[in-house]
């Protein structure tokens, strides 16, 4: 048996364009974005009435995964692997994901959403209201995860590695802030997943693409500073420039 489904819109504004960038979940996120909907097909008329809910819930396609196992090693603390079906893991047999989001505005066929855990140009399939009496059942067991300590770990950023997050930004590089929370938010650091490096007892290194992040593992992560992972050799003219990023590792670098 086959399903066909069309994607009713995209996200135009999310998290980042690469997985690494996608917060754990919506509710750990901390930015805004925009789903915008496909012209011609009366979705303006679908929209009406939307705009009283707090929440919506995105019904969405997990489009930059490909591979999938039936036994996962969550990110937040479990000490083995769980059937994938008892976790949130974005590699599924059908890459379909939910995700219940602050809805901010409407403005024709787009919506204006804050806390969301999608990437740039993820397909939307379906958009639904989030009720609370019918969607929230706080004292409902959680099975594995019950025995886990709440939330996830802080972080927080030093006055010189925010500046150099917000200059990569405002410059056109990756929301470097994002990626942060995307990748330290989680309580169990994974060095067979993440591209860390141990520089002393406390200290470690991220590296997010060309970038370098150096934080203090403690309570909270603590960001230290944030440097260009290119060598000066690396930034001479006339240097292969794969992500044609390094116009901006040197005006970085010079600032």
């Amino acid at each position: 048996m086959e399903f066909r489904f069309e994607p009713v819109g995209f996200v135009v504004s999310g998290a980042g364009n690469y997985p690494q960038e996608a917060p754990r979940q919506a509710v750990y996120a901390a930015n805004e974005g925009v789903i915008e909907l496909l012209p011609g097909r009366n979705f303006e008329q679908a929209l009406e009435d939307l705009d009283g809910f707090e929440r919506i819930w995105l019904v969405f396609v997990f489009d930059r995964n490909r591979n999938w196992s039936p036994k996962v090693l969550p990110p937040d603390g479990s000490a083995s692997k769980r059937g994938l079906f008892s976790t949130r893991s974005p590699h599924r047999p059908n890459p379909i994901g939910i995700s219940a989001v602050e809805l901010v505005k409407i403005e024709g066929l787009r919506i204006h959403v804050r806390n969301l855990d999608l990437l740039d140009g993820t397909p939307i399939l379906d958009i639904k209201p989030y009720i609370p009496a019918a969607d929230a059942f706080p004292e409902a067991k959680v099975g594995w995860r019950g025995h886990l300590p709440p939330g996830g770990a802080a972080i927080e950023f030093s006055e010189e590695a925010a500046a150099a997050a917000e200059f990569i930004r405002s410059h056109g590089g990756p929301d470097l802030r994002n990626t942060v929370q995307a990748q330290l938010g989680s309580r169990q650091l994974d060095e067979k997943r993440q591209r860390l490096r141990k520089l002393d007892d406390s200290t470690l290194e991220l590296a997010f693409r060309t970038w370098r992040i150096r934080f203090e593992d403690g309570d909270p992560r603590r960001v230290i500073v944030i440097e260009s992972g290119y060598s000066p050799e690396d930034l001479v003219d006339g240097a292969p420039d794969p992500y044609q990023d390094k116009a901006l590792h040197r005006q970085f670098l010079s600032r």
